[in-house]
């Protein structure tokens, strides 16, 4: 099956919604219609099988395009819109692209060439030439085939491209509906981009059960997410660590406001911290918190902590989701016991092909049939999973080995602090010295090096306690909203 003929409801009115917006909106019928002509103008003019890049904000000109794409069998390479030129040039030699969607208004900021963009003008103008197209499901379509191409950060300069089959959006999409009970009553508020897995994900699950997104590309101004919540009767807010860090620290607004209608918030993209999830539940008490985990690698998830053991398991990444299988095991790859760190490995169809054209790290994140996901962790009694760290962010101090995550929870429950980041930094006695840097906001202005350091002291071993402090005025996020390490 195409995962757009998966994705599409069949049965609608005239009158249903899918994008709610002040700027715009965007029907089922309407969305439809201009992805069956699209895909139909896509295909007589290239064919199948090519990748395509994909290079706008969240708007209905993004959602159209990313679909008719994919409905068309070719491939979608969706991209930041302020990517780095040189990494744009990468992208678009290494995947041989012929056709680039681009709006008109990034297209004077485009600094490579394209043999070909689309722009607005000329999605609608070749949408036009095909008024006959109407949708049809794909028949006999494999479902294996490469859907899209989504390029993370690698350990290198250069980007990796990660390849998700249709069957991967698929699985992906079915496990997170069922676990988050969406239905066609669910509404969405967006703040997380479409280029980014966590946001694609939000435009799958409430595609398929014909619910409704609204589409926020300014959470800088907090206001107009607590304005979205309550005009729109949305029930539903993701987001990254960040994100809520921000709403619940930077404004006193959106914790004294009354939000009827939000039935759920999921939060994934990086550990938040248990000091934020308990203020954030103190502040509303009738709306489900839940954790989640996931990685580019597979579509976008891989657990979740059901909301009713929020409390009695507190800081757990939770279990695998419906349909993924998570263990943590150790460097033999033997299941670990309980409280023994190891690495996370998942095993479901939401997992990736592999990496574009890098057959060597595919066959180092994929290993007899498992996703070796570079995260460590460690399981409970009962199976639930706790996230330690990167592998490659844990600090040894003096032959010691440290989580800066630890650390991190400890300094975020001094009042005031909005976010913590522990950095190692080299020393000639210990290795690695630990330095901690806060950003707080008016309401501690007074905290000190020596202040947080005796705080630390009360919580921590001797080891632990930062050696350096470093104040800053805000916090370093990327596009997605993900925190980002110097």
């Amino acid at each position: 099956m195409n995962c757009i003929d998966y994705l599409l409801p069949k049965d609608f009115s005239p009158e249903d919604l899918f994008v709610l917006g002040v700027k715009e909106e965007l029907s089922y019928s309407e969305l439809t219609k201009q992805v069956a002509r699209l895909s139909g103008a896509i295909k007589k003019e290239y064919g199948v099988g090519n990748k395509f890049i994909l290079l706008s904000p969240n708007n209905n000109y993004f959602i159209i395009c990313y679909l008719a794409i994919m409905k068309s069998g070719n491939v979608v390479i969706p991209l930041n819109p302020t990517i780095e030129q040189d990494t744009l040039g990468f992208i678009k030699d290494q995947a041989s692209v012929q056709l680039s969607f681009i709006p008109k208004l990034l297209q004077n900021r485009i600094k490579v060439e394209f043999e070909n963009i689309w722009g607005e003008e000329e999605v609608e103008s070749k949408s036009n030439q095909y008024p006959g197209e109407t949708y049809q499901d794909d028949v006999d379509f494999d479902e294996n085939q490469l859907a899209e191409i989504i390029y993370t950060s690698g350990s290198t300069a250069l980007p990796k491209g990660v390849m998700i089959s249709h069957k991967n959006i698929i699985a992906n999409t079915t496990s997170i509906i069922e676990y988050l009970k969406l239905s066609d009553q669910d509404i969405m508020e967006v703040v997380l981009p479409f280029f980014y897995c966590y946001g694609l994900s939000l435009l799958h699950t409430h595609l398929r059960v014909k619910g409704k997104i609204v589409l926020n590309n300014n959470f800088i101004f907090i206001g107009s997410v607590i304005n979205d919540l309550n005009k729109y009767k949305c029930t539903g807010f993701a987001g990254v660590p960040s994100h809520f860090q921000i709403l619940l620290r930077k404004s006193e607004t959106f914790k004294n406001t009354d939000f009827p209608h939000l039935r759920y918030v999921t939060q994934a993209g990086g550990k938040l911290h248990t000091v934020f999830i308990e203020e954030f539940k103190a502040s509303l008490p009738q709306t489900e918190f839940i954790v989640m985990y996931g990685q580019t690698e597979a579509t976008a998830r891989l657990s979740y902590l059901p909301p009713e053991r929020l409390k009695d398991k507190l800081g757990s990444l939770g279990k695998g989701i419906p349909g993924v299988k998570l263990k943590v095991v150790n460097e033999k790859g033997e299941q670990t016991e309980p409280g023994e760190i190891g690495e996370i490995v998942a095993k479901g169809g939401n997992v990736m092909l592999g990496y574009y054209q890098d057959d060597q790290e595919t066959a180092n994140t994929l290993r007899n049939g498992w996703l070796y996901t570079g995260d460590l962790a460690k399981v409970d009694e009962d199976g639930f999973i706790y996230h330690a760290a990167r592998k490659k962010e844990i600090i040894k101090v003096g032959g010691r080995r440290v989580s800066p995550k630890e650390i991190e929870e400890v300094i975020v429950s001094i009042p005031g602090v909005i976010d913590c980041t522990i950095e190692a930094i080299k020393d000639d006695v210990l290795g690695e010295a630990i330095k901690a840097i806060l950003v707080k906001n008016e309401i501690n202005q007074d905290l000190s090096t020596e202040s947080v350091k005796e705080f630390c002291s009360s919580k921590l071993s001797s080891y632990k306690i930062p050696h350096f402090i470093e104040f800053a005025s805000n916090m370093k996020v990327n596009s997605a909203g993900k925190k980002v390490k110097s």
